[in-house]
């Protein structure tokens, strides 16, 4: 059970109301033994833990630096984007927190169900794209009456921005973002029922001289398959299983079976290139050494033996005379 800390101002208010004679011990204690209800709503529900919700943030605080890289990049401006809060709310009041008319886009991410949406600030929308059309980075709201080249500019914008998205989230899935749907108006877009349980990252975000929010929406039901890789334990995990012999039997056998390529190297020799260009048929290339002298045995192009060459039942065939240690020479 998490105990409460107190500063050392609140202790010295309360020893001080103690001697004063303004509290009393006993009453304290009486206060203390008597049961703390807490008042549980269930239209709030809490589904994640506090280490599931840390482990979120340290997601999207990285894709958060991701996204800065990115927009200063495209834009050529100052971009500056953090993490200011992870809440889990009821999708209804996620949608009633955001402004009436906004800049709404909808991603599939692949192999997860679901959907999940990021909001930008018309604010903060139209100072980028005033920057990609070649402006200073003005900011107008009029996010009523987007022009079909406006809604695509933007659209473009940040579905390229939330490839970002898939190396933040690396580490618990592997997702391919995919932008499906473009909104402005929240009450157009009902991707979970109003009392479903969702994950609110808002992002404090910069752009020149402007400033507003993007929040990311993230509902139960696509973070339900990678919940036990938010936690803690999963990373505290070790992945050095101790193998059975069976296994160790089976992985021998399988070893043994592998198939590798042996060469018996005859010798060698260099030649130019006219002396190659004027090769014919019946010509003799000399190589560096004797007939009688043992051959190199390469396993998979590594020296390995010493041998002589020979027949075995009308068959050639080589005999190992010897191994090569490792960094001898052979002395050929």
């Amino acid at each position: 059970m998490a105990e409460e800390v107190l500063s050392q101002s609140e202790i010295d208010a309360l020893l001080s109301a103690l001697s004063a004679g303004e509290m009393n011990a006993e009453q304290l204690k009486k206060e203390e033994k008597e049961k703390k209800v807490k008042v549980y709503d269930f239209k709030r529900a809490l589904r994640f833990s506090k280490d599931q919700i840390r482990s979120l943030t340290r997601m999207h605080e990285n894709f958060a630096r991701l996204l800065t890289t990115h927009f200063s990049a495209q834009l050529r401006t100052y971009v500056q984007i953090s993490v200011a809060s992870v809440d889990q709310i009821p999708y209804e009041e996620f949608i009633r927190s955001i402004p009436k008319m906004t800049i709404l886009n909808v991603f599939e991410v692949p192999p997860l169900e679901g959907r999940l949406l990021i909001e930008v600030n018309p604010n903060i929308a139209y100072a980028m794209m005033d920057r990609v059309l070649g402006g200073k980075g003005n900011s107008i709201n009029k996010v009523e009456n987007l022009t079909e080249i406006e809604t695509k500019v933007m659209s473009n914008l940040f579905e390229r921005a939330c490839e970002n998205l898939q190396e933040a989230w690396a580490s618990v899935a592997e997702i391919d973002p995919m932008l499906t749907d473009f909104e402005v108006n929240p009450q157009f877009l009902q991707m979970v029922s109003p009392n479903e349980t969702v994950v609110v990252i808002s992002l404090n975000t910069t752009v020149g001289e402007t400033s507003g929010m993007i929040n990311i929406c993230l509902p139960h039901v696509l973070l339900e398959p990678i919940i036990p890789k938010l936690s803690v334990h999963y990373w505290m995990q070790t992945n050095n299983k101790e193998r059975m012999p069976e296994e160790i039997s089976l992985l021998e056998k399988r070893i043994k079976k592998a198939e590798l390529p042996i060469q018996a190297i005859l010798g060698e020799s260099t030649i130019s290139v006219q002396e190659f260009l004027n090769l014919n048929v019946g010509d003799v290339i000399q190589l560096d050494q004797l007939v009688d002298s043992p051959l190199q045995i390469k396993i998979a192009d590594h020296p390995k033996f010493i041998g002589q060459p020979g027949k075995m039942r009308h068959n050639i065939a080589i005999q190992i005379l010897d191994k090569i240690k490792a960094g001898e020479d052979n002395g050929q």
